[in-house]
C-alpha cells in the first residue's frame, strides 16, 4: 500500500510531544504501509534537518535506533505554505503527486491547528489535494467551545467529507487501559450481576495534573479544564462504563451504545460543580509559588477555572440514582488518571462494621494497573476484617511487553479505516448539549474560583 501522511501545524504546540514521534515508532515497528512519505506542511521557514532537530528530544532514540531514524528521516520532506493560500495547497498536491504513488497513493491529513484555521485548510484541501486512493482527515480536540462552535464545525467538515473520512481524535480513546475497559466490562462473567445501580454506590473518575499552565496560560484560559479535560477525556471514560454491551465490535456499535447512555445525562446544573482556581504555594518549589494569575500570558483577574468536580447523572435502568462523579485539575498533589468504583456496603453486616466497601479501581496511568480493594482476614489469631487487594499492575505482569503510545495506536487505526476510537458527530453534540449550558453560566457570572494552593 503506497501512503503520503501529511502534516499540518507550526511549531510549538501543535500535537505535542506525544504526538511528534508516532510515526517514527509506527515504522520502527515495521506497522507503517510500504513506500509510506511523511510531508510537513506549515507557515514557519523548516526543514526536514530543522524538524529533526526539534522533534529528537521526544523520540527516546537510543544508540541502537540510530539505522532506523535515519532511514525513517529519510522519508520526510517539508512544504512551507499559507493556510489560506490556493497557491500553496497547488504546491502541497504537486509534491505529493512527485511521491511514489503519485495520484494513486492514500492520502492521510493529519490537522494539528487551532479550529480557528480548520476552514480554510479543509476547503482547500477538498478542492486541491485529493488523491484517487482514500483521503482521510484526523483533526484533534477542541471540537469547538460550546454547541453552537461545533455543530458549526461539525457541519463545515461534514459538508466537505463523508463521516467515515472524518477522524476526531481524543487521544485518551488511544490509551491502553482506557480501551481495556471494554475487554473487562464484557470479557468477564463476574462483573456483568454487579455493574449497576443495586451494586455501585458511586463512580468516581479523575484527572490530576502536579503541574499548572507554565506559559500556556493564554491558551489554557481560552478553554479552562472543563473544556480542556472534563468534556472529552472523562465524559468518553463515564461512556465506556456507563454503556450497554454493544452488539459486536463493531466500531459504530460501540459509538452507537456510548450515543445512548450520552442522552440519558442531563445538562450540568451548576449547583452540582465545585471550580477551583490555583494560587501560589509558599512552601513548595519554585515552581509552585506562582499561581495562575502570576502566568504573564494569563489575563489580569481571570476567572477560569483550572480546577473542577461536576456530579453527573445517568437516568437510565441500569444507573438511575448512581452519581458519576468527574474530578480534574491543574497543579495539584499528583499525576493520576483513573476510573473507580465504589460499591454498597454488605447488608447485614456482622462485623461490627470494620469492613469497608469495596471498590474496582482501573489506574489509566501513571503505572497502567486494575485492582480490587476486598476484605480479607487478618493474619493472626483472631477474626479481624483487613482491607487487602487483587492488583494486576501492568508494569509488573507484562514486563517485557511495550505498551503502544495513545497517538502511535490512534495513527494505525487510521491507517487501517478503523474509527471505533474516534467521536462520531453525534457523540460530539451530545457531549456538549451536557455542558454547554454550565459553561455559558459560568462565563456570563465570571465568579472567582475557590483558590487552591499549588501542589495540594
Amino acid at each position: 500500500m503506497l501512503m503520503s501522511l501529511g502534516g499540518f501545524g507550526d511549531t510549538g504546540g501543535g500535537t505535542g510531544a506525544s504526538a511528534v514521534p508516532c510515526p517514527r515508532w509506527l515504522f520502527r515497528d515495521g506497522l507503517l504501509p510500504d513506500d509510506t512519505r511523511v510531508v510537513g506542511f506549515a507557515r514557519s521557514p523548516l526543514t526536514v534537518e530543522l524538524i529533526r532537530e526539534q522533534t529528537l528530544p521526544y523520540l527516546k532514540v537510543t544508540p541502537e535506533d540510530g539505522p532506523c531514524l535515519a532511514a525513517f528521516m529519510s522519508l520526510q520532506s517539508f512544504v512551507r505554505g499559507q493556510y489560506g493560500d490556493e497557491a500553496s495547497f497547488r504546491a502541497l498536491d504537486a509534491h505529493l503527486r512527485g511521491l511514489p504513488g503519485g495520484d494513486r497513493a492514500h492520502r492521510l491529513f493529519y490537522l494539528a491547528l487551532p479550529p480557528s484555521v480548520y476552514t480554510p485548510v479543509t476547503q482547500n484541501l477538498r478542492a486541491l489535494c485529493m488523491g484517487q486512493g482514500w483521503n482521510r482527515v484526523i483533526v484533534e480536540k477542541p471540537f469547538g467551545r460550546d454547541l453552537g462552535s461545533s455543530e458549526e464545525l461539525s457541519a463545515h467538515l461534514s459538508a466537505l467529507f463523508r463521516e467515515e473520512q472524518i477522524y476526531r481524535m481524543d487521544h485518551y480513546l488511544g490509551k491502553e487501559m482506557v480501551q481495556s475497559l471494554m475487554v473487562l466490562r464484557f470479557g468477564n462473567r463476574i462483573f456483568g450481576p454487579i455493574w449497576n445501580r443495586d451494586n455501585v454506590a458511586c463512580v468516581v473518575l479523575t484527572f490530576k495534573e502536579p503541574f499548572g499552565t507554565e506559559g500556556r496560560g493564554g491558551y489554557f484560559d481560552d478553554f479552562g479544564i472543563i473544556r480542556d479535560v472534563m468534556q472529552n477525556h472523562l465524559l468518553q471514560l463515564l461512556c465506556l462504563v456507563a454503556m450497554e454491551k454493544p452488539a459486536s465490535t463493531n466500531p459504530d456499535d460501540v459509538r452507537d451504545e456510548k450515543v445512548k447512555v450520552l442522552k440519558c445525562i442531563s445538562p450540568v446544573e451548576l449547583q452540582d460543580v465545585v471550580l477551583g482556581q490555583y494560587v501560589g504555594n509558599p512552601e513548595g518549589p519554585p515552581e509552585a509559588q506562582k499561581g495562575y494569575l502570576d502566568d504573564p500570558t494569563v489575563p489580569p483577574g481571570s476567572t477560569t477555572p483550572t480546577f473542577a468536580t461536576a456530579v453527573l447523572r445517568v437516568a437510565n435502568e441500569r444507573w438511575d440514582g448512581v452519581p458519576f462523579v468527574l474530578r480534574c485539575g491543574k497543579a495539584l498533589n499528583e499525576r493520576k488518571a483513573e476510573v473507580r468504583l465504589q460499591f454498597r456496603e454488605v447488608p447485614g453486616d456482622i462485623f461490627a462494621r470494620q469492613c469497608k466497601r469495596n471498590e474496582l479501581v482501573v489506574r489509566v496511568q501513571p503505572r497502567e494497573a486494575v485492582y480490587a480493594k476486598l476484605n480479607t482476614k487478618k493474619p493472626g489469631m483472631f477474626l479481624r476484617p483487613e482491607e487487602s487487594e487483587l492488583d494486576l499492575t501492568y508494569g509488573s505482569r507484562y514486563k517485557d511487553v511495550k505498551l503502544p503510545d495513545a497517538y502511535e495506536r490512534l495513527l494505525l487505526d487510521v491507517i487501517c479505516g478503523n474509527q471505533m476510537h474516534f467521536v462520531r458527530s453525534d457523540e460530539l453534540r451530545e457531549a456538549w448539549r451536557i455542558f454547554t449550558p454550565l459553561l455559558h453560566q459560568i462565563e456570563q457570572r465570571r465568579e472567582p474560583p475557590i483558590p487552591y494552593p499549588y501542589g495540594r
